[in-house]
């Protein structure tokens, strides 16, 4: 086994506490939680089913295709068998009050071969079931969190063994720790100090500088600054949804993507008057062209967000987007996403937000939420609302 059973039970009570500081209401006796996982997480599977048992709570689990299953589902499925909900789906997510997921992926590319359009399909048939989860939480009924196992696909496509690729999670949930859910409280009180900075700010747009980077967003009326919200273990990044109509100028992602079992390297966006006009990438161009032709919603930004390399201790590539986008290393990172917006960024009541008040205030809707990781050297300016500028992220850390 590649984690400890010690490691294991930290890897459980620390998605446990992500579970419930996502969620805006305490969790109760009688509660329902989704654990979601792939076949290699078993182990850390059945420690999370009977902590929640424990705590008085109904676990439902279920696991994941494996690699050949989805792939033979895509290569032989019809168009009805591409968007049937089974039975009881949608009533499972009206009830449920928490899922954690955990991916533990046995292969990362398996559906290269397959038309990005049928892929698309799928997830946008299934965009009602997400939309019902995100009014749940919206509501404060339902909180989410998600991990990732370590696997020998992902080691391999990280270039190392599984033993280091293990090390390098333990490292990054401070699981090498004597209680590392006491290291995440701290964490959440150092981050709360930058955001309480950073939304004491009147933003008209930033600028971010790098590289290959040059590209102006919008954060839009009624913004705030999120993070380290027990969403994602481990998280870093500080981060808000932009007013999507504001984004001009060009993105690159330096770090490859492994997205829907394709792989996407040096992909860089023009953006003009908020949508993706021109798209350019090194390998899996025309992957990535059809994922932007998904919806109306694909080809603009859902969410900005930058990673203070102070607090994360992630410091090589992991092939896996949760990891990637929590980047520290020497220069930090930013990410941007392509598709859906994140309502928490909105600083008024979420259970008032309706889909017209979205619109109103350019929060982005979408199947697609695709995160495009940055690691370069960087500067982000803000132009303040007072026609002064003000330099918030240079050489990894926020000038707080």
């Amino acid at each position: 086994m590649v984690l400890t059973t010690a490691e294991l039970e930290k890897y459980a009570d620390v998605l446990l506490w992500g579970l419930k500081t996502a969620r805006k209401s305490k969790f109760k006796k009688g509660d329902i939680i989704l654990i979601q996982y792939e076949n290699p997480a078993l182990p850390l599977a059945e420690i999370l089913f009977k902590k929640i048992v424990a705590m008085g709570m109904h676990p439902v689990q279920r696991m994941g295709l494996t690699f050949g299953m989805e792939k033979g589902f895509f290569e032989e499925a019809d168009d009805k068998q591409l968007v049937f909900i089974p039975p009881g789906e949608k009533e499972l997510y009206e009830n449920v009050n928490g899922r954690i997921f955990l991916r533990a992926p046995e292969s990362l590319t398996h559906l290269k071969d397959i038309d990005p359009a049928r892929i698309g399909t799928v997830l946008v048939s299934r965009k009602p079931l997400k939309d019902i989860l995100d009014k749940r939480e919206e509501q404060g009924f339902y909180s989410w969190t998600l991990c990732t196992f370590p696997t020998h696909e992902l080691a391999w496509q990280a270039k190392t063994t599984i033993r280091h690729y293990a090390a390098q999670i333990i490292k990054a949930c401070y699981l090498d720790k004597e209680n590392p859910v006491q290291e995440w409280e701290s964490i959440l009180n150092n981050v709360h100090g930058i955001k309480k900075w950073l939304n004491s700010l009147k933003i008209k747009t930033l600028h971010i500088e790098a590289k290959n980077i040059d590209l102006t967003i919008t954060p839009g009326e009624k913004r705030k600054w999120s993070g380290v919200s027990g969403h994602n273990i481990p998280s870093f990044e500080i981060f808000f949804s932009p007013d999507w109509r504001g984004t001009e100028g060009t993105y690159y992602a330096n770090l490859p993507s492994f997205r829907s079992g394709n792989y996407v390297k040096g992909i860089r966006l023009t953006f003009q008057k908020g949508a993706v006009v021109k798209i350019e990438a090194d390998e899996g161009e025309q992957f990535a062209i059809k994922q932007l032709a998904m919806d109306k919603g694909a080809s603009r930004i859902g969410e900005f967000s930058l990673t203070d390399r102070r607090f994360s201790r992630i410091d090589r590539f992991m092939a896996d987007t949760l990891f990637d986008e929590n980047f520290g290393g020497r220069h930090g990172n930013s990410h941007i996403a392509v598709g859906s917006s994140y309502t928490e960024s909105y600083t008024g009541n979420q259970a008032d937000m309706t889909k017209q008040l979205k619109e109103k205030l350019g929060f982005n809707d979408s199947a697609l939420h695709w995160d495009l990781v940055n690691t370069e050297r960087k500067t982000v300016t803000a132009h303040l609302t007072s026609g002064k500028r003000l330099v918030i992220y240079e050489d990894g850390q926020f000038k707080v």
